[in-house]
């Protein structure tokens, strides 16, 4: 009778003891996802184009906007020529109706500046939005055939805050961080930046 418990606690005993031995196995890494993303050369591609894009958009938004501010000035002119007493009635019926098409269209060049703008930011938002899922989608590749590879059972990003705004990764040693050989392999293609002449 005593020999049926003894047996249960030892097999008790036994896994418990082989528990921390199959923990100790486990293969854990770290990746800094941020690191990755801003180290990729498409990432720097990505962002000077939506930069020199921004620009022409700014561009293109300030000619609307000097086109405007022409269009206030001669409505202030006319208004200044309204205002002349020496102006003849006809005269002064001319500038008034003039005045009247002048306000029209800078109502339509600030409706088509602001429309402009508004669609301009949407679609540089929207491109930045597809630009960013291509480029992850890419590192998740790399990062998701590394983990395989190697055998990782769990992989945390060292970048990852939690809701709190802590750091979700307290403390990893540097070896089981792989960064460095995925930004080299997302790297490996990159176009080579020619020599600039003096």
């Amino acid at each position: 009778m005593i020999q049926k418990p003894i047996r249960t606690l030892l097999l008790i005993g036994s896994l418990c003891g082989a528990a921390p031995l199959a923990h100790a196995e486990m293969k854990v890494g770290t990746i800094d996802m941020n690191r990755v993303f801003t180290e990729y050369y498409k990432t720097k591609d990505a962002e000077q184009k939506l930069n020199e894009q921004r620009a022409a958009a700014k561009k293109e938004l300030d000619d609307r906007v000097e086109t405007l501010k022409k269009s206030m000035d001669e409505l202030n002119k006319l208004n200044a020529e309204i205002e002349k007493p020496e102006l003849s009635k006809d005269a002064r019926d001319a500038k008034i109706k003039d005045r009247e098409q002048k306000i029209a269209e800078a109502k339509n060049l600030d409706k088509e500046a602001s429309d402009f703008k508004g669609t301009r930011e949407r679609q540089l938002q929207e491109q930045f939005l597809r630009m960013r899922k291509d480029i992850i989608d890419d590192i998740m590749k790399i990062v998701t055939a590394r983990v395989t590879d190697a055998g990782y059972d769990l992989v945390f990003d060292k970048s990852g805050l939690s809701m709190g705004q802590i750091p979700v990764v307290i403390y990893s040693r540097d070896d089981m961080d792989f960064s460095k050989d995925i930004i080299a392999k997302l790297n490996a293609n990159a176009p080579k930046v020619k020599p600039t002449e003096n």
